[in-house]
């Protein structure tokens, strides 16, 4: 591999195997994910979607192989080069994860105080900042009862760009929204890729943001436990393995040989 090509991987998993204890949910996955992508990890419920990102961030210590961010091995390094590493993502959940008793701006604060020097009014403005940027300029001081479920993921997106990380993640971000919201979201992913130069990786199984606006995608399967396919998820729905086929035209691929 050439140095031009390897700037251009963000994240490249070797031979990862996940689960729980002695329970294994996927094993030896092998995929890249290069600079730049909308990078989606899709399968059937209960295929281990999330499960690989819990891994892949850290969460859990993965059965076997590793996770490299810009070449470095995350689960082979230091305490404090992990920290580094995690400084660099920014990471959403299904539910927001937004702190209930802090207002908007407190919840974006919370980053920004924790790894920054910063002084209390260029916070304040930075996370007025933020949201502005998903589309909630004004709502600092609101709470996350007092706003709609679409607007608690914007504002959860809000604080996962605090830092202008280089590596957003995402778990199942249109979950529970309706179809106008989540095409409005995923229009603000779009967007953020942009803005921030950033690289993406969703897990979902939201068929119309994987075939919009995915520039890449991996099939977990929770039958053979590995990756059945891997590619541009619009080829992938013309070529791809019967199953992806069929997962990502509703059922409607016929049950024809396997590619």
């Amino acid at each position: 591999m050439t140095t031009a090509e390897a700037a251009e991987t963000a994240i490249q998993v070797n031979h990862l195997s996940v689960g729980y204890t002695d329970h294994i949910v996927q094993r030896d996955l092998t995929f890249t994910v290069n600079k730049g992508d909308i990078f989606f990890i899709m399968g059937g419920s209960g295929c281990g979607k999330s499960t690989l990102l819990k891994h892949m961030i850290g969460l859990y210590q993965p059965s076997t192989g590793d996770v490299e961010y810009w070449g470095k091995a995350f689960f082979q390094a230091t305490a404090r080069e992990r920290l580094a590493m995690r400084c660099g993502w920014g990471i959403t959940y299904q539910t927001g994860g937004l702190f209930s008793a802090m207002t908007l701006a407190e919840n974006i604060a919370v980053p920004l105080q924790e790894y920054t020097t910063l002084k209390p009014t260029m916070i304040r403005e930075l996370a007025d900042y933020k949201l502005s940027l998903v589309g909630l300029g004004g709502y600092g001081d609101r709470y996350p009862v007092e706003i709609s479920g679409g607007q608690r993921k914007r504002a959860a997106l809000a604080r996962a760009i605090a830092l202008d990380p280089p590596i957003l993640f995402f778990d199942e971000p249109s979950a529970g929204l309706d179809p106008i919201s989540a095409k409005l979201l995923d229009e603000l992913i779009v967007e953020l890729r942009h803005s921030l130069n950033a690289t993406v990786v969703i897990v979902s199984h939201e068929l119309a943001s994987i075939l919009s606006i995915g520039d890449h995608a991996i099939y977990l399967d929770a039958d053979t436990k590995t990756m059945l396919d891997s590619g541009d998820p619009k080829t992938l729905l013309a070529q791809g393995h019967t199953k992806v086929r069929q997962f990502l035209s509703r059922g409607k691929a016929t049950a024809g040989e396997q590619q």
